[in-house]
């Protein structure tokens, strides 16, 4: 009777483990982005910038033969694209689902304590403004997103994908970025970001890679050469502040 017991236990505890563990299986993933040569091609990528695999391998630290093998695993699992050119290819992060999902393992990171041991003098730079994938991440990117939703530029904050407002589009409009353009694009029109370094969000999405392009175009900033820092002007970030009536601290 106690065997019967004690194997009907194991069968019903198995069941139950069984029906836990439904939904894709994300140990692969773990594993891939969990190796330290694979986690610097992807955090490089994050600047959303194509690079070649000899960039790559200097990046990484590892020869060619290995650059190409972490490179084919990358590609299997969809983690990345590449793109022929010529003679040469060029890889990229697959899309910005893989760049959301690489900025929140770093603000886990961050917070854990789990940081380079020599820090980067780019460091300061990065948590100030940065690129992630395609739009404004860091301090000021936060500074924005905070006060366009206590403008109630969006319909409900409390969507997952964020939708404006009338108000919203006009303010959009007078920022000169139309956006009904904006959202017929081909992916996520708007949403949250968690900010690795301001734990708090920025603005994702296309309306989020619209306004980064726009600063850009207004000459307020300028990407900074082989790296994701953002580097505004004096006369760029005092309008950009102004944009958002923060004086500057």
């Amino acid at each position: 009777m106690l065997r019967r017991g004690t194997n009907h236990e194991r069968s019903r505890l198995l069941y139950h483990a069984g029906m836990m563990n439904d939904g894709p299986h994300i140990a692969r993933i773990a594993a891939l982005i969990g190796d330290h040569a694979r986690a610097e091609v992807l955090t490089a990528l994050m600047a959303d910038r194509a690079l070649t695999a000899t960039e790559l391998a200097a990046i990484a630290c590892v020869g060619k033969p290995t650059i190409s093998a972490h490179l084919a695993k990358l590609l299997d699992a969809k983690l990345i694209a590449v793109e022929p050119r010529g003679r040469h290819r060029y890889f990229r992060l697959a899309d910005a689902d893989v760049a959301q999902l690489l900025e929140s393992l770093m603000g886990v990171a961050f917070r854990s304590g789990a940081v380079r041991l020599l820090g980067s003098p780019r460091e300061p730079a990065l948590r100030k403004a940065r690129v992630c994938y395609d739009h404004l991440a860091g301090e000021l990117g936060v500074l924005a997103f905070d006060h366009l939703q206590e403008q109630r530029v969006f319909t409900d904050p409390q969507q997952r994908e964020l939708q404006l407002s009338d108000r919203g589009r006009q303010w959009f409009a007078a920022m000169g970025i139309d956006a009904e353009v904006v959202s017929g694009q081909r992916r996520c029109f708007c949403r949250p970001c968690l900010d690795w370094g301001e734990r708090r969000h920025h603005m994702a999405g296309a309306l989020g890679a619209a306004l980064l392009a726009r600063v850009f175009e207004l000459g307020w900033a300028r990407r900074a050469t082989d790296s994701r820092v953002v580097r505004f002007s004096e006369a760029g970030e005092y309008a950009f502040r102004q944009l958002f009536h923060k004086e500057r601290a």
